[in-house]
C-alpha cells in the first residue's frame, strides 16, 4: 500500500481571470481535469491574449504568486489551484501597449482617452458584446444535464478506482484488444489525461511505456511492460502469469 499514489482533488474549481491584454476581471468555473493548453485556448477568448504566446500565473486569495502554470500537457488540478484564486494571463505581445496605458499616455506622450465601464457596456461594437452575442468566454452556455451526467460518470469512475489496490493481480480487457495480465502498480489521476487511471505492470511486453508518460513517472517497470487503463477495463482477482502455451492462444 505504501507505493499507492492517489491524487485527491475536486472535479471543478472557480477562479478569477485577469490578463495583460484587458483590464477586465471575470470569474469562471473550470474542470480540474482539463490540460493547461486547453485552459489557454479558453482564456484566449476571455482575456484577448494569444494562446501561442500566453503564459499563466497562479495567485492565491491574498494575491500572492503561487506558481507559473508552465506545463501545457499537465492538468489544471495537478497544480495547487483552489476556489477563489486568480489566474493571470500574460501576453508579451500586448504588454507594451498597456504599459503606456498604465502611465495614462500613448506612445507619443499624448493623453489617452478613457471610457468608464458603464459607457463600455452600452456600446454595441465591443469585444464584450461580441462574446455575449456568440455566447463565448464567461457567457458560454452550460448544459446542466450534461454537466450532471459528467459529474456522475466521474464519481462512478472514482468509486471503482478506489476499490482497486496497488499490488493486486489483474487482467486487462480493452475492447478490440487481446486480454493482458499483470500487477496493479498505480491508482489515481494523471497529468496526461483527465479521469482516474490504473497503471499496470504487465507480465509480458505488450504495453506502451515503462511506467512514465511525458517525462513524469508513475511506477517502475521495463520498457513496453507498462500501461494505463480505465478502471472499468481492469478486473481484480486470482490471475496467475500465463504459460507459453496459453500465450500462444491469445
Amino acid at each position: 500500500m505504501s507505493d499507492q499514489f492517489v491524487v485527491l482533488s475536486g472535479d471543478f474549481v472557480t477562479i478569477k481571470i485577469t490578463g495583460s491584454a484587458s483590464d477586465f476581471t471575470s470569474e469562471r468555473r473550470f474542470p480540474k481535469g482539463m490540460t493547461i493548453f486547453e485552459l489557454k485556448s479558453k482564456l484566449e477568448l476571455v482575456t484577448g491574449c494569444s494562446c501561442s504566446t500566453m503564459t499563466l500565473e497562479l495567485y492565491d486569495t491574498e494575491d500572492k504568486l503561487v506558481c507559473t502554470l508552465s506545463n501545457n500537457d499537465a492538468m489544471l488540478g495537478s497544480y495547487p489551484v483552489e476556489d477563489g484564486m486568480r489566474i493571470h494571463a500574460n501576453d508579451p505581445a500586448s504588454k507594451g501597449a498597456f504599459d503606456f496605458a498604465a502611465a495614462g499616455a500613448s506612445a507619443d506622450g499624448k493623453p489617452l482617452y478613457t471610457m468608464s465601464d458603464e459607457e463600455y457596456r452600452k456600446k454595441g461594437d465591443t469585444f464584450l458584446q461580441f462574446k455575449k452575442a456568440n455566447k463565448l468566454g464567461e457567457f458560454a452556455e452550460v448544459d446542466p444535464e450534461a454537466e450532471r451526467k459528467n459529474r456522475e460518470a466521474e464519481a462512478e469512475e472514482k468509486a471503482l478506482a478506489e476499490t482497486i489496490t496497488v499490488g493486486s493481480r489483474c487482467e486487462v480487457s480493452v475492447p478490440g484488444q487481446a486480454s493482458r495480465r499483470g500487477e496493479v502498480a498505480f491508482v489515481g489521476q494523471t497529468s496526461f489525461k483527465p479521469g482516474w487511471w490504473i497503471g499496470v505492470r504487465l507480465d509480458e511486453p505488450f504495453g506502451k511505456n515503462d511506467g512514465s508518460v511525458a517525462g513524469k513517472r508513475y511506477f517502475q517497470c521495463p520498457p513496453k511492460y507498462g500501461g494505463f487503463f480505465k478502471p472499468k477495463d481492469v478486473a481484480i482477482g486470482d490471475y496467475p502469469e500465463l504459460g507459453l502455451d496459453e500465450l500462444d492462444e491469445i
